[in-house]
């Protein structure tokens, strides 16, 4: 791969993520950005103090056969306008989550993509946060035993920042903000379908989108994992909690910061009882020092960098796309039954059977 020419890409939306890529990408040196275009003139105007040519219209952009790929970094609602002009445009296209704000719309992406022979994927790059494949790598290694609740908690003090992630019509809102990467891991975890399904959406803030969401799931093997997110908790809280027969894992944060506690089996423990509130207690009483032991949360070796390989790999044949349009779909999905549960107050059972 590092004997071929950097693939050469231009970019639409040069707000905070447009500039993310753009420095990433030149760490990494896979591929040349050559321009990017945005609607705002400020950030059109930081696009050419970055060094990149500042195409006028996304027309521009699209019509110059120099650029072999497209990025999309915009406001939610023109990912899949932008998307199939690209496609048309012979482009090949990584599109920022979510790809799209529904079902209908990734399909139509979808086909103009494969109508037109170019590669579609979307950075879903939390699926190589590290806490997440330490949570993976805890809960398959059976170090706390069987795993009966996973607690998936993205908690913030900040509100929900810029305008457009406030509104609707442009896709705002913590459920297609986060919601798309947090079951997006649960899905990459436990890939077969739940048995039920049961949203609530928060409006603390006030604003007409969701300001943060709890997403309770219910597994045929008696799994339960709930995803929640806030943008109004002021308190740090863990990011995980792993609950298991024989132990139990808190990941405190993206740090990795936290431990796996683990019972000492084989010697008779005293249950000592407790005063808790204005009561007394034996079954809620904490374990003695000596009947319990830890261990750290593992440290995985992560390359970050590993969607941006394999969409250079996918274009020249050698790998297939590790974000499928097929897996995208499947959570947009999810969001959808998601939506449709907090909007109705029911939980979902039979839909799920179509995943």
């Amino acid at each position: 791969m590092n004997n071929e020419a950097p693939l050469r890409i231009g970019i639409i939306g040069y707000g905070g993520m447009g500039k993310y890529h753009t420095d990433r990408l030149r760490k990494l040196g896979i591929m040349e950005i050559v321009g990017a275009y945005d609607c705002d003139p400020v950030r059109l105007q930081a696009a050419k103090a970055d060094g990149m040519i500042a195409y006028s219209s996304a027309d521009a952009l699209l019509g110059d056969n120099s650029i072999k790929a497209v990025l999309i970094a915009t406001p939610n609602d023109i990912h899949c306008e932008y998307a199939i002009a690209a496609a048309k445009a012979g482009k090949h296209i990584i599109c920022e989550k979510p790809a799209a704000l529904g079902v209908s719309e990734i399909d139509e992406m979808e086909k103009v993509a494969k109508q037109n022979g170019v590669i579609l994927t979307v950075h879903q790059n939390r699926r190589w946060d590290g806490d997440f494949i330490a949570a993976k790598q805890i809960i398959e290694s059976g170090v706390i035993g069987k795993v009966y609740q996973i607690d998936s908690f993205v908690c913030g003090a900040n509100g929900i920042p810029g305008g457009w992630r406030k509104t609707v019509k442009a896709g705002g809102g913590m459920m297609l903000d986060w919601g798309v990467h947090l079951l997006d891991q649960i899905f990459c975890y436990k890939t077969e379908s739940p048995e039920y399904l049961y949203c609530e959406y928060s409006h603390a803030l006030g604003f007409d989108v969701d300001d943060g969401f709890n997403v309770k799931l219910g597994y045929k093997d008696g799994l339960t994992v709930n995803v929640r997110v806030d943008t109004n908790t002021f308190a740090t809280l863990p990011r995980w909690i792993i609950y298991g027969r024989d132990g139990t894992a808190v990941i405190k944060d993206w740090a990795l910061n936290g431990e796996i506690t683990l019972p000492v089996y084989g010697s008779e423990v005293e249950i000592v009882g407790i005063e808790a509130g204005n009561g007394f207690t034996k079954t809620m009483a904490y374990r003695p020092h000596e009947s319990v032991r830890t261990r750290e949360i593992p440290k995985p070796v992560v390359d970050y960098d590993t969607f941006y390989k394999n969409f250079i790999a996918s274009i020249q044949g050698k790998e297939k796309p590790c974000v499928t349009v097929e897996s995208v779909r499947k959570i947009l999905r999810v969001m959808e039954l998601c939506n449709q549960s907090a909007k109705t107050n029911t939980v979902i059972t039979k839909e799920l059977k179509s995943l």
